[in-house]
């Protein structure tokens, strides 16, 4: 394990090491999967994994205007993973589907005809989308690991690569970039590397809540006298945080660990999963208001606010029709 410019590089030993200690408030649904393009295969010589990160967070704070480099991880041709924005953060990585996601960029472009994939770097994308799965709970399939191709480029629909869509993660990723190219090839990869591996447990979950504080801090304790909880980051506004207790307008929000949050600074969500085949997602709560988005079947989502029938999905104005909704 190496440290540079605020990164960790590691080994795929090392990082399921690290992510199973990692603690993490955020509560994440989502795993996205990219590829950079540039920086290719060429612009990797073998030992300058913390020039191209770093080279990538100059260009998306610099150019880009995003306050920190976009993904969580990069994963490179020798299957060394890279550490990048904090897990307690958003990723920038697709536009309007960023929420309660993690982001990954496989470095290389795995469009035909360009890179061909080590099996170094396969073996590595494999094991950490089956670690992330792991520590969120997640099931392997085309709703909880998702594919950039899938998302209209301009207005974040997702179209499932119908048209106004990056090939990203590449044509030629693990079969190709479409819906049933993931499900056939993709996913059951990440199964197998799961099978007999126990999930987190559930049983002692009270609720979820949506931090409204543009930051909040996690102490050791049920109190605003109790300590900091250290080498932790505070959860920012609009994360979906899970609570296993209350006491005293407190909320923990760890499972295992006496990990404290102010329940003052949150509001208690819903969470429910899309029944309709497509969802449409308005810009208010009620069919006269312009489509802005649309939801797959299976889709989950934390409801923030309900009116007349309908749902508010996000700190944004998103809303949905209760009808096309299954609440748990």
């Amino acid at each position: 394990m190496e440290t540079k410019y605020g990164f960790i590089k590691q080994s795929i030993k090392e990082f399921e090491g690290y992510l199973a200690n990692l603690k993490i408030a955020r509560t994440v649904v989502k795993i996205q999967q990219h590829h950079t393009y540039i920086p290719a295969y060429i612009h990797f010589k073998g030992s300058n994994h913390f020039e191209i990160q770093k080279g990538m967070k100059n260009t998306h704070v610099s150019v880009n205007g995003w306050a920190d480099i976009g993904q969580q991880l990069s994963i490179f041709p020798d299957g060394s993973i890279v550490t990048g924005r904090s897990f307690e953060t958003t990723p920038a990585c697709i536009f309007g589907n960023n929420a309660h996601a993690v982001c990954i960029e496989n470095i290389g472009n795995f469009d035909k005809g360009g890179d061909v994939m080590t099996q170094a770097q396969r073996e590595a994308i494999v094991a950490v989308t089956a670690a992330l799965c792991k520590k969120f709970n997640l099931v392997p399939n085309t709703n909880t690991i998702v594919y950039h191709h899938w998302f209209n480029l301009s207005t974040g629909v997702r179209n499932n690569g119908a048209g106004g869509n990056k090939s990203c993660p590449g044509t030629n990723f693990f079969g190709g970039n479409k819906v049933d190219d993931c499900a056939k090839n993709f996913i059951p990869l990440i199964v197998a590397k799961l099978a007999n591996k126990p999930q987190l447990p559930t049983d002692t979950l009270k609720k979820y809540v949506v931090v409204t504080a543009s930051s909040l801090n996690i102490r050791q304790g049920p109190s605003a006298q109790k300590p900091k909880v250290v080498n932790r980051t505070a959860a920012q506004l609009g994360s979906i945080l899970r609570v296993y207790e209350e006491t005293n307008a407190w909320l923990r929000i760890s499972s295992s660990d006496q990990h404290w949050v102010a329940g003052n600074y949150t509001v208690e969500v819903k969470r429910a999963e899309v029944k309709a085949n497509m969802l449409n997602i308005r810009s208010g709560a009620g069919s006269q208001f312009p489509k802005i988005d649309s939801l797959v079947k299976n889709t989950e989502v934390f409801i923030v606010a309900q009116q007349d029938g309908w749902s508010q999905i996000s700190m944004e104005s998103k809303w949905v029709s209760d009808k096309y909704l299954n609440f748990s």
